[in-house]
């Protein structure tokens, strides 16, 4: 909103009001408006959660300092919510089509937790939101994304035009103020369903290709199949998130590490000239989700200031089910969710453990008739506590863990 109160001020050449043209200059005042929002308003907002004795109910599951987060204020997922709306709101282009698609999925999900949680603190409902409605909200999240990125034709992606030698064509562009000339690739931009694949040469996987079976007909059914992955992708990464969440800061600060990562990778794929000089996918219009993202990272360290060890306020699902929404929609914009995997590691092996130990379990106990364990307990962090690993130890290895991760992401920029 501030964004175009600016551009009229700027019309009226009233002074310093060109520095709102900058992304760059938006996207600081984003995160630290989302700092400020998360660690003064948060203060205010543990305050009034303890009043009203919004606290977190813990079912006794055999951890040290477990039950002495009884009583915990829960829901701060909204200071989360908010420190990433309101700069948002505030400085990014309305406009923009990734912009908007951001605000639906940090709203949609963000409401979802929230119900799930209203459920367990005012119904005294431990059980919250059936699993059955919030897969139901996360489809439906899912299929709005990828309808709009599929049929939307302002979501495209800029490519070189190849020549009949096989080699892309290139042209003088001579600069009027110098006079040189330098050569610049001839680009088109196009509807694609092109997305990056990690540590391979030419990069490039099209969506359409999982249904070239079809023959003639692939074309008419390319669109369903780039929903159905788009939504898988988008619940499995949510729901990932929601399982991370049990550590004092642990979800947090992983969301962190990778809204900084998935930053780096939205600045040069929104960037001709290192898109080029990286030769990676060039997706028009997506610097402005670097005010989005800065806000995203502003409020997860704000928050962070609260949620670390011991935690004066827990996320709950208004929280957990919005930061995972948020990584995989913002990756899947950027066309980089193939790289989930690696830039989230942490979120991908917590869910894994919590399939394997269940699939195991299951599977002994039909074949010997007592169903064993893998793991102590899962997701695999209360593994390691029941291993007696102080909590901060294991919350800090992880960030370790997961910073190494992120700069494994960046690093495929140019590792093929």
């Amino acid at each position: 909103m501030l964004y175009y109160l600016f551009q009229w001020l700027h019309k009226l050449d009233v002074p310093a009001t060109g520095m709102f043209h900058y992304i760059s200059f938006r996207s600081a005042m984003s995160i630290i408006l989302s700092l400020i929002i998360g660690t003064v308003w948060g203060r205010r907002l543990i305050r009034f959660l303890q009043k009203q004795q919004i606290g977190e109910e813990i079912r006794n599951l055999g951890l040290e300092g477990q039950m002495q987060k009884k009583g915990t204020p829960t829901m701060g997922g909204i200071i989360i919510l908010s420190s990433i709306l309101i700069p948002t709101l505030l400085f990014a282009r309305l406009d923009n089509i990734y912009v908007v698609l951001m605000v639906i999925t940090t709203v949609w999900l963000g409401l979802i937790g929230f119900i799930d949680d209203y459920i367990k603190v005012f119904l005294k409902n431990k059980e919250g939101l059936a699993g059955r409605f919030k897969i139901i909200g996360q489809v439906g999240l899912g299929l709005i994304i990828a309808g709009t990125l599929y049929f939307n034709d302002n979501v495209v992606i800029r490519e070189k035009v190849i020549g009949q030698d096989g080699k892309p064509l290139t042209q003088a562009v001579v600069n009027p103020s110098t006079g040189i000339s330098t050569l610049h690739y001839v680009t088109r931009d196009l509807k694609s369903t092109s997305t990056t694949i990690p540590f391979i040469k030419n990069q490039e996987f099209d969506y359409n290709s999982l249904v070239s079976w079809l023959g003639s007909k692939a074309k008419d059914w390319s669109w369903l199949m780039y929903m159905i992955v788009i939504t898988l992708i988008i619940t499995a990464v949510s729901n990932s998130s929601n399982l991370t969440d049990g550590l004092d800061g642990l979800a947090t600060g992983l969301s962190a590490i990778s809204g900084a990562t998935l930053g780096i990778l939205a600045y040069v794929s929104g960037h001709l000239g290192y898109a080029e000089y990286l030769n990676i996918m060039y997706i028009p219009n997506t610097g402005e989700l670097a005010v989005f993202i800065s806000a995203f990272i502003g409020a997860t360290i704000g928050f962070l200031w609260y949620n670390s060890f011991p935690a004066q306020v827990f996320m709950g699902d208004t929280g957990s089910l919005a930061l995972g929404g948020i990584i995989a929609v913002f990756a899947v914009i950027i066309r980089k969710e193939f790289l989930i995997p690696i830039m989230c590691g942490i979120f991908f092996v917590e869910s894994l453990s919590v399939i394997v130990q269940v699939a195991y379990f299951k599977y002994t106990k039909r074949k010997y008739g007592e169903g064993r364990r893998i793991f102590l307990m899962s997701p695999i962090h209360h593994h390691f506590q029941k291993k007696g690993i102080p909590e901060p130890k294991i919350v800090a290895r992880f960030w370790i863990i997961g910073i190494i991760l992120a700069v494994v992401a960046i690093l495929t920029l140019k590792t093929r």
